[in-house]
């Protein structure tokens, strides 16, 4: 058997253990590459907005006021700790320009990522403290706030 079918097999086998059988995207971690584990995920999250987003990997709360205030709310309790009140940076880096610690985080998916899985230093995996749903809600507000060079801001682009 080829790698890639092997790889493949292997995939499937992982979303269908952990109950995403419609997902078409496979989440990873940003630091080893692994398949990201959704069934650790804090429960509440599986809303159509998570479905549709584990489809296409596009945040369907981008450009959407109540979502993104929500998003706002979530954002100082969980994350202005680290990141500044404004994402300015603070402990953690700031997240409103197009400087990304993670290139990957110029995507929806790639910022996912990063909440739900963790990063080096002091970012750790987010999947206890948030749900997948609040975590869209988060992104979306980051995305929002976004003061960078739009030709770099991945999200729009699809």
């Amino acid at each position: 058997m080829k790698i890639k079918q092997i790889i493949t097999l292997s995939t499937i086998g992982l979303v269908l253990a952990t109950g995403s059988a419609e997902a078409e995207i496979t989440f990873r971690n940003a630091i080893t590459g692994q398949p990201l584990d959704m069934s650790f995920a804090k429960k509440g999250g599986d809303t159509p907005a998570f479905k549709q987003f584990i489809e296409d990997g596009r945040n369907p709360y981008n450009g959407d006021k109540e979502a993104i205030q929500k998003g706002h709310d979530l954002f100082m309790t969980a994350c202005s700790g680290c990141h500044g009140h404004n994402a300015e940076g603070k402990l953690g880096p700031g997240l409103a320009d197009d400087y990304w610690t993670y290139p990957a985080n110029a995507t929806d998916q790639g910022l996912f990522e990063v909440l739900f899985g963790g990063a080096n230093g002091m970012m750790g995996p987010q999947y206890v403290n948030l749900n997948t749903d609040e975590m869209l809600l988060i992104m979306s507000w980051i995305r929002d706030i976004y003061t960078g060079d739009l030709q770099k801001a991945k999200w729009l682009k699809k």
